[in-house]
């Protein structure tokens, strides 16, 4: 069987791929090897910029499976009935470091999920705690430089990571739950998955519900100790991706169990706290979970660059049935997330493979632009509306509308009669064991001890203590006794 003739991307033959022309044997190579040229300046530019976050990350294909009977709270096409199978692809990622650190650190972990639905794709962006560190996103830039590498040093630092939690107090739950025993997950496929901000489901007859989104891991929560995950980081820096692609090689399918909390949206202005808030949960005692569907990851990508580096997730991607919330945060990345992907994979990154609907076709006058590969032909218009069939709009919402009210302006988020910065990390502390609560204390003072300013440290102690009494005062003899040694 003869092989295939190599070629230039331009489809011309190559003669020699072993050797660059030169001007003679041993002399200086030539301007003119078309092919040289080409393969070095395509390999100058093979990846494409990382993430300014969740830059390190694994993904892998699977399924969504419908369990249960949600049609009452939703009309979204891929949830309609018992049984629905949804084709789906899930990008795990750590949030701070780079795209060349390592898997097993102290950092949250994103969990997003494409579904290919009928109805277009639908993307669910959260993480593997169902809280933030922050409530609005103008402050999101900030709260990122702070955890990154300093623009001197070149290296995280304690203080500015310390000093930005300090005039944060609204990041004390997210530190408390970072810092607990969740803090490093064992892997990827050992840890849960949340929608983390509240998100809008409409049914049938238009009745809205705000919704959190819960994915259960079934295979049991598995973490790291500090010490464990020291001694792991320094023999495979690859280890969750390691683990996830054998598994998956091997047979072994990780799923996650989808439950939902739903809140009619008539009981939100009266709530005790602010349901829109991102650095708090809802109490599963007023909104219980409901089991909604089972997620499988059952396929490893084929190549990581073209598929889990380029995946483009943004969470304004809906479909009919699901909506946005006032949740501050997710409004702010309504713009950010599809913002980023333009900026890093191109305006039409959304015709990339991994990224492309698979249950239904595009049909829209979006076209031209870099690596525009959708000219639909001479006759097709690229304007709307139009006499010659084009593709026109349905006049249906996907979701409710929401309400607004008053002046524009910079406003704080609305007080409810039971909002609080502190309450529910106390609620959190108090809700662990004494081991796992010596292990928390460790963290933080392991971490705030380094700062070498007193009034920083000192924000951050008062922090602790209005969560809970113990709290602060196990937190501040511990920074006290390190800084002693």
């Amino acid at each position: 069987m003869s092989k295939r003739v190599l070629t230039t991307e331009s489809g011309a033959p190559v003669a020699d791929n072993q050797n660059s022309a030169s001007a003679g044997v041993g002399d200086p190579l030539l301007l003119q090897d078309q092919h040289l040229l080409e393969k070095l300046a395509r390999f100058n530019r093979e990846r494409i910029p990382e993430r300014v976050v969740h830059a390190r990350g694994s993904g892998a294909y699977g399924h969504f499976e419908v369990t249960d009977d949600v049609t009452g709270f939703t009309h979204a096409d891929f949830l309609n009935r018992v049984g629905k199978r949804t084709e789906v692809f899930l990008r795990f990622s750590t949030v701070a470091d780079s795209l060349g650190g390592a898997d097993a650190v102290r950092d949250p972990r994103g969990f997003a999920v494409k579904f290919y639905t009928e109805e277009g794709n639908y993307d669910l962006v959260g993480n593997n705690t169902p809280v933030f560190f922050i409530k609005d996103p103008i402050k999101f830039p900030d709260f990122i430089h702070s955890q990154k590498r300093d623009p001197f040093t070149g290296r995280q630092e304690p203080d500015n990571v310390w000093d930005f939690w300090a005039h944060s107090p609204e990041a004390t739950h997210q530190v408390t739950w970072l810092m607990g025993d969740r803090g490093i997950p064992a892997s990827y496929r050992h840890m849960n998955g949340y929608g983390s901000h509240t998100y809008q489901w409409t049914n049938a007859e238009g009745e809205a519900f705000f919704v959190k989104y819960h994915f259960k891991t079934n295979q049991g929560i598995r973490s790291l100790s500090s010490e464990q995950a020291a001694e792991l980081v320094g023999q495979d820096p690859n280890s969750h991706q390691t683990d996830l692609l054998q598994a998956i090689e091997r047979g072994v399918h990780p799923s996650w169990t989808l439950y939902v909390q739903l809140m009619p949206a008539a009981e939100a202005a009266d709530y005790r706290f602010n349901p829109f808030d991102l650095t708090k949960v809802w109490s599963h005692r007023d909104y219980p979970l409901q089991r909604v569907g089972r997620l499988v990851l059952d396929r490893n990508p084929d190549n990581v660059f073209a598929e889990v580096e380029q995946a483009a997730f943004a969470p304004n991607n809906f479909v009919p049935g699901i909506g946005p919330s006032p949740d501050k945060m997710l409004q702010g990345r309504l713009f950010a997330y599809a913002d980023a992907h333009r900026y890093r994979l191109g305006v039409n990154h959304t015709l990339l493979a991994v990224n492309a609907p698979k249950a239904t076709t595009a049909r829209n006058y979006g076209r031209d632009g870099l690596m525009a590969v959708n000219s639909q032909g001479r006759y097709a218009k690229n304007y709307e509306p139009n006499s010659y069939d084009g593709p026109v709009e349905t006049g249906r919402p996907l979701s409710a509308p929401l309400a607004v009210t008053g002046h524009t302006g910079t406003h704080e988020a609305p007080l409810h009669t039971k909002d609080d910065d502190f309450v529910q990390a106390g609620e959190l502390y108090r809700l662990m064991s004494e081991e796992e609560r010596q292990r928390l204390v460790a963290n933080i003072a392991g971490g705030l001890s380094q700062v070498s300013r007193d009034d920083v440290i000192e924000k951050n102690l008062a922090h602790f203590h209005a969560a809970d009494p113990e709290y602060g005062k196990r937190v501040e003899e511990a920074v006290r006794a390190l800084r002693e040694d």
